[in-house]
């Protein structure tokens, strides 16, 4: 049974990647829409912007991986899927038939839906083609105004301002990152971004981006703030790339809608990665989509393992990470908004962790530079969390002793 995998990201090439590693004999082909090898995203907001690493340390694997494991490589954009004939078409009338089909097309950057958006010098952060023209026009532009505080725009606005720009970032929350962290962690990112040189303009909408020979020059808020911008870099969050899947006939929520083991209702196809939605574990079996590289590949070593005769439910424990500055955020389980926060460890040293309680029951925590309360939080949600919050805030309490019971 050939599988076509439409998407050559981290979920795509790891589920291409374990297929091989369990043994699987069939043909096995990525179809991605950008040229070269698949490659890591994360780094492009970081390191790869800060010349601290070159495209070519970016590249999950080298050439000879996929030509030794027999993983075939088309570079295209599907435009449609047969899912009676089992087959899709590639732009140019090329067709790949398939035994079982993979959606692994991610998410693509929101647009931001105000006038001037379209002007020159407007920018969006998702792929290498987008991290390379930021890259060129960062040395001219003496002002940087950033339109969203979440991962994304804090993590390039500490990169803008070690590289000597003015930055203004702008969010219409009242907080940073208030989608990711609770209320401790945000104003901590907050304070430490303002330390930085940053200036953080919360609650604010944009109204309009204002040009000049259709280049950018301003960014107006929707109170009326004109702030000078020689660069704008969008972050306002992503859309999962769901069209081709809808225009197949599969469900779609948030998502493509799979079930727990990754299905849709077609047994011929599953969806992973950030583009699909499903029923989590670690969520009181809500449906939800995330996008991590942990969550892509863990999606792609359960569908591999399921295509192999190892079926199973997927309930990997959900972790994230940010690297700001010298920051290093580490997040493990969902929280929701109302959560219980329990602060251990001392803000002021910018070494702590966040512990969030539902009811009594631990179910995420959130860590700046201490990496062993991340570690040990990913062990003890992957059970039956035992902690208390009394616990939790007591740094005499060993939180290691919970993980022998």
């Amino acid at each position: 049974m050939s599988v076509v995998v439409i998407g050559s990201g981290q979920a795509g090439f790891q589920l291409a990647a374990s297929l091989r590693e369990a043994g699987y004999e069939e043909p096995v082909t990525l179809v991605g829409d950008e040229p070269g090898l698949p490659y890591q995203r994360p780094p492009l907001s970081k390191a790869y912007l800060k010349g601290e690493v070159g495209a070519d340390h970016l590249e999950l694997r080298p050439a000879a991986f996929f030509a030794d494991h027999r993983i075939g490589l088309a570079h295209g954009r599907i435009v449609a899927v047969d899912r009676v004939a089992r087959r899709v078409t590639l732009e140019g009338d090329g067709t790949l038939p398939y035994g079982h089909l993979v959606f692994a097309t991610g998410a693509r950057n929101r647009v931001l839906p105000v006038p001037g958006a379209e002007l020159d010098g407007v920018f969006y952060l998702r792929g290498l083609a987008d991290a390379d023209a930021v890259k060129a026009a960062l040395p001219a532009a003496g002002r940087v105004v950033v339109v969203g505080a979440g991962f994304i725009g804090l993590e390039f606005a500490a990169v803008a301002r070690k590289l000597g720009h003015e930055v203004v970032v702008i969010e219409a929350a009242p907080r940073v990152l208030g989608r990711a962290v609770g209320a401790a962690m945000s104003e901590f990112f907050a304070a430490e971004h303002r330390a930085m040189g940053t200036t953080l303009t919360l609650g604010a909408g944009v109204a309009r981006l204002i040009g000049e020979g259709g280049r950018v020059v301003a960014v107006e808020t929707a109170e009326g703030e004109r702030i000078a911008a020689d660069l704008v870099m969008v972050g306002i969050g992503v859309v999962p790339n769901v069209e081709l899947a809808a225009a197949s006939g599969l469900a779609v929520d948030n998502g493509i809608a799979v079930d727990a083991h990754l299905l849709t209702e077609d047994g011929a196809v599953s969806a992973i990665g950030d583009v699909a939605s499903y029923p989590s574990h670690h969520a009181d079996n809500v449906r939800v989509r995330l996008e991590s590289v942990q969550n892509a590949a863990d999606h792609g070593r359960c569908v591999a393992a399921r295509l192999t005769g190892r079926p199973h439910a997927y309930e990997a424990v959900p972790w994230f990470w940010s690297d700001q500055a010298d920051l290093k955020l580490q997040m493990v389980g969902l929280a929701r908004p109302g959560d219980e926060e329990v602060v251990r460890g001392d803000p002021a040293a910018r070494r702590f962790s966040v512990f969030r309680f539902r009811e009594g029951r631990l179910v995420a925590i959130e860590s700046l530079n201490r990496p062993a309360d991340h570690m040990l939080g990913r062990r003890l949600l992957a059970g039956i969390p035992t902690l208390t919050p009394e616990q939790a805030g007591d740094e005499g309490f060993e939180l290691k002793s919970l993980l022998a019971r």
